[in-house]
């Protein structure tokens, strides 16, 4: 499936693929996700002047949307750097989210989260870490400027997409949000069961493969 899904999507990360992909079959094996789910990548070792957003529909293995998305004003300028579980950081976060219910709150159509790592982003709900459209993810902007306008933590993306995006992905499916944090990576308990491990250790063979 990894290869098959790197093709429609050939400016992806493999490994940061490979690593969603593996943490999506623990989260299937242990009863907390849908085989069916679909799967949101964001890679934050992007910066954010360009597309590191990814939906892919894995039970036809197609590319659904490739997407610019904002990071939080405390996680770094166009390079994301730094990540937080805690309440009024204005940090993102990382690790695996369960996609929830979508409502319309101070920021439009939006979609709530429910972070599945414990102590990485399972404050994402308390926090209001949620998808939403924003006018300051403008792609043509960014690159006048540098950098898109940046959240209060939130993946947040243009307006133009963002109800059609979270139609897609609310409900159930899953968000994983990758950056190279060591730590996070050894100690992720989505990384680290056997459905995950042998998924990790094939994405890893394939790296480093950035399109």
């Amino acid at each position: 499936m990894l290869a098959t899904l790197v093709a429609t999507a050939p400016s992806v990360d493999t490994r940061a693929l490979g690593l969603a992909l593996a943490a999506r079959d623990c989260a299937v094996a242990s009863g907390q996700a849908s085989p069916d789910a679909n799967l949101t990548l964001i890679d934050y070792s992007r910066p954010s002047t360009e597309p590191r957003m990814w939906v892919f529909d894995l039970a036809s293995q197609r590319l659904l949307y490739a997407e610019h998305v904002a990071h939080g004003r405390n996680t770094g300028e166009n390079m994301a750097q730094r990540f937080s579980n805690v309440e009024g950081s204005y940090q993102s976060s990382l690790g695996l989210f369960s996609t929830a219910e979508s409502y319309v709150g101070s920021n439009g159509y939006s979609m709530r989260m429910d972070g599945l790592e414990p102590g990485i982003n399972d404050a994402a709900r308390a926090r209001a870490i949620v998808i939403h459209g924003a006018p300051y993810v403008d792609p043509e902007q960014a690159l006048r400027q540098g950098r898109l306008g940046r959240s209060l933590g939130c993946p947040a993306l243009r307006q133009q997409v963002a109800r059609e995006v979270i139609d897609t992905i609310k409900d159930g499916h899953l968000v994983f949000a990758y950056y190279p944090d060591e730590e996070w990576l050894a100690s992720s308990q989505f990384l680290d069961c056997p459905a995950g491990r042998l998924a990790r250790a094939a994405a890893e063979a394939d790296a480093p493969s950035r399109g």
